[in-house]
């Protein structure tokens, strides 16, 4: 007779797995076994145990915790001023050219301890958590030398240690080129190969490595030469691809095996093709193309048509995507992108995970990671119908329930 250490009855359970939609099980069950989860399904078909901490979910539903995987949740400063300025006519190019846009943000970094980041950064993850996060990624890159680049990732490291959560890191040193390497992009890159990208990997603070590959950022011979360097180091990539121009990004991203490709606006179907060919995972980002104005959407429905995986982020950042809710991220991908609510959901479980090359949570099945999200919500369609509202009753981060 198995024994488990929790035992949660009276929910209905969105696994988002099996033929249902959202692998719903109504009048459902689980149970845990330290931070795994030990059995999953209908109460009926629950097998004789017993359990040290029985749950009654008092008919609440019950999905995979959330997942944002595309975030830059760590920066110094603020441009709230600058899109204040926006709203009132001025361009980007007039802002960056007066010294502002992602520069802004790099002074502010740089000269920020790591305390301040930590700091600054804690209500944003906290705002996660409160909609149901018990994973996120965070990128460097705004940091642009090698100092401030790790000590961004030490951040990140720290956040996720205090919050108890899973936090993943990602070098995006090639993020834009520093003022220091003006017309020797070149230069630069060697610096992220040579310097940058060893410290971080020899320090144990990176999981993933990214690049922006846009012809305002970094071209496909430099990426390659990054990513290629990543990889002899063991470490998977993703890429931001293709969000303003039609730059190949989806393309390169697939040769590379990249986990994701992130934005992806101006991606070609002979683009989809090649990352379906690879299980590469679509990350959208309807933050920031909102903010941002764009009027070029994805293209889901080739997504769709090849069976390519959309996973949905905030891409949390100080200058084009204010957001740090991932139910906004969902409804906005929904209204802007024409995604269902299950895509959304899924998008935010199943292939967020995927998109961060972890196997052991995203979905409710056993021998998964036991991050659960259970929600005072009467379908789990509501967590993309509504905005604004405060759902969620309990996080549960590797089988323990935390308060928020």
């Amino acid at each position: 007779m198995p024994e488990w250490d929790v035992l949660i009855t009276n929910v209905h359970l969105a696994t988002m797995t099996g033929p249902a939609r959202y692998g719903a099980v109504h009048n459902g069950a689980i149970a845990l076994e330290g931070d795994t989860i030990a059995w999953v399904g209908p109460l009926t078909a629950l097998p004789a145990g017993e359990a040290r901490d029985a749950v009654d979910g008092e008919g609440r539903w019950i999905t995979p915790a959330l997942i944002d995987c595309h975030t830059h949740l760590v920066f110094g400063g603020s441009r709230a001023e600058e899109y204040e300025e926006r709203l009132g006519g001025a361009s980007y190019g007039d802002i960056a050219r007066r010294g502002g846009g992602i520069m802004s943000s790099v002074r502010a970094t740089r000269t920020a301890s790591l305390d301040a980041l930590v700091r600054a950064a804690r209500p944003r993850l906290g705002a996660l958590m409160a909609d149901g996060c018990a994973t996120v990624e965070i990128k460097s890159g705004y940091g642009l030398d090698r100092n401030t680049e790790l000590r961004m990732l030490r951040a990140a490291t720290e956040l996720g240690r205090e919050a108890g959560i899973s936090v993943r890191r990602t070098l995006l040193a090639a993020h834009a080129l520093p003022p220091e390497f003006e017309g020797r992009m070149d230069a630069y890159v060697d610096l992220i190969c040579d310097e940058i990208l060893p410290a971080a990997h020899t320090e144990g603070l990176v999981d993933m490595v990214d690049a922006y590959l846009e012809s305002i950022a970094f071209g496909p011979e430099q990426v390659d030469r990054m990513f290629t360097k990543a990889r002899t180091l063991g470490l998977p990539v993703r890429l931001h691809a293709d969000q303003l121009s039609s730059g190949g990004g989806a393309g390169l991203a697939a040769r590379h095996g990249a986990l994701s490709a992130d934005h992806l606006e101006y991606s070609s179907e002979a683009g989809v093709r090649a990352m379906a060919a690879a299980g590469c995972v679509a990350v959208l980002l309807p933050g920031a193309f909102l903010v941002l104005g764009e009027t070029q959407a994805p293209p889901v429905a080739a997504m769709r048509r090849e069976g390519v995986p959309i996973a949905v982020a905030t891409d949390c950042n100080p200058g084009t995507s204010p957001v740090a809710s991932l139910r906004s991220a969902m409804s906005l991908a929904a209204a802007l992108f024409g995604l269902t609510p299950e895509e959304c959901l899924r998008g935010a479980t199943q292939h967020a995970a995927r998109a961060l090359g972890l196997a052991d949570r995203g979905v409710l099945a056993a021998g998964r990671r036991a991050d659960l999200a259970i929600w005072n919500v009467d379908h789990p369609r509501d967590l993309t119908y509504w905005l604004g509202t405060r759902d969620l009753e309990t996080l549960w981060v590797g089988g323990a329930p935390q308060t928020h």
